[in-house]
């Protein structure tokens, strides 16, 4: 009776362990880190918002680097700038007092955020400038709470994500700060000291996985010292091991100079990293759809946007090669969303309502671009016994409404393609490079899917992997 009991219970841990990953328990080294699995809802959910929010907000101008391009860097626009419309004593820290966010409302920026079809929202907790948008211990009279809008914004914005969406929930951090006395002090030592690390830059981050649970946490700031110098094996052994998200939370590679596009969770590689290729580690690709900036600013013109059809092109290369993506907006000081924002994102739900199929869940082809025709991108997913292709179409066919396309597609006598969006079924014939040619029929206007990117479905292929 005991030994059946004993058995039973053995089984139900090994089911346990196998089902979680906290039977693991990783060390405090790039080899035991790297060896955890993804969690499989990070790969699943392509689409992410990065949202950059803080005290450079207020001037908005330039960029979210306004007090290093100022202070630092002597920037003579911003030299000008301020001299014209500030007081000659005027300092950095007097702008937190205007970061107002009378306007801010955590639910309206959650209802937005689920119908851009997002399925990650990562909000900048701190960016290089220290001031925290979390009533932080660690950072006295420099954030949300104590001087500007008197709200923890990242409570606001976790409680709401989480009561009005599914989607999840990440917090981005700073590893360093510019003007830090501490970090200076560290810095002048060549970084052999490590009395920033420990006063500020872990105490920070153990704070807000232990308050807001992030699912998600987005390390940036590490190209000024190596990951020994930042502690981060330890502070990623303890995420991973006996965290209160240590099941189910992700990390990006911005952990030391040395560790970028090789160690954390998924790789980043650098901004805006798009190498068009199939990358075999999960990797994200992180984007402004202002070229300029990640944070807001006033004097912005339309043209320093991308267009629609530039991120939905950023979106299919992206998810073809194994990637997610990570779209950034910038937010006003008075705690808005700007139209022009919220334009591309309703923009961007709009078109993964009718195509979100080709994208989310989606695994990379046999091929990523097709060899003939540069302006399609594939992706593939396996729905019950049946597997689906998706051509992701950038442009329509140029010639007789026939999308040319040049890779092996394996058809059969069963093979049926169609567009997500409308109802029929198109026409095709094999084609002198070993694809096919597709006839899209005449489609009315008003039954165009999109207006932007369009995706044809392929079914009943002989073979797909």
């Amino acid at each position: 009776m005991y030994i059946r009991i004993g058995f039973y219970v053995t089984s139900f841990l090994l089911f346990v362990c196998i089902a979680y990953t906290s039977c693991t328990r990783y060390e405090p080294n790039w080899e035991s880190i790297d060896s955890r699995p993804l969690p499989g809802w990070f790969d699943d959910s392509k689409i992410g918002i990065l949202i950059h929010y803080g005290v450079f907000s207020v001037p908005s101008i330039l960029s979210e680097w306004f007090v290093e391009q100022w202070l630092g860097w002597k920037s003579p626009i911003l030299v000008k700038f301020m001299k014209q419309n500030y007081r000659p004593d005027f300092t950095y820290a007097d702008f937190a007092s205007q970061l107002t966010a009378e306007f801010f409302d955590a639910k309206e920026w959650a209802n937005l955020l689920k119908l851009s079809g997002a399925k990650y929202v990562v909000l900048t907790a701190k960016h290089h400038e220290g001031y925290t948008m979390w009533p932080s211990n660690y950072s006295w009279n420099w954030n949300s709470m104590d001087v500007g809008p008197k709200r923890d914004i990242v409570g606001e914005l976790a409680d709401a994500i989480r009561e009005n969406t599914d989607i999840h929930f990440g917090l981005y951090h700073s590893l360093f700060e510019w003007f830090n006395r501490l970090y200076l002090q560290d810095k002048a030592n060549d970084f052999k000291t490590q009395n920033f690390v420990a006063a500020k830059t872990m105490p920070e981050l153990y704070e807000i996985v232990n308050k807001y649970k992030p699912e998600i946490i987005w390390s940036d700031g590490d190209w000024v010292a190596n990951d020994t110098y930042w502690n981060s094996t330890n502070f990623l052994a303890w995420l991973y091991n006996d965290s209160p998200v240590k099941d189910y939370v992700v990390t990006n590679d911005r952990w030391g100079f040395n560790d970028k596009c090789k160690h954390g969770g998924f790789v980043n590689c650098g901004d805006k990293f798009n190498p068009k290729v199939l990358h075999e580690r999960k990797w994200e690709n992180v984007m402004t759809i202002d070229k300029h900036s990640a944070g807001y600013r006033r004097n912005s013109k339309l043209a320093d946007y991308f267009t629609i059809n530039e991120l939905l092109t950023q979106v299919a290369q992206t998810v073809s090669c194994n990637g997610n993506i990570l779209i950034n907006i910038g937010i006003t000081k008075e705690g808005t969303i700007s139209p022009l924002y919220q334009d591309y994102l309703l923009k961007l739900g709009g078109w993964l309502e009718v195509n979100g199929e080709a994208i989310y869940g989606s695994r990379p082809w046999l091929y990523q671009n097709d060899t003939v025709n540069k302006d399609v991108w594939y992706t593939s997913k396996k729905i019950g016994s049946d597997v689906f292709v998706y051509a992701i179409m950038l442009s329509w066919p140029k010639y007789n409404n026939t999308l040319v396309l040049g890779s092996k597609i394996q058809t059969s006598t069963t093979t049926v393609i169609n567009m997500l969006g409308y109802d029929a079924n198109f026409s095709w014939r094999p084609n002198e490079y070993g694809g096919i040619n597709v006839t899209i029929p005449a489609i009315p206007i008003n039954m165009l899917p999109n207006r932007d990117a369009w995706v044809l479905r392929i079914s009943g292929l002989q073979k797909q992997f």
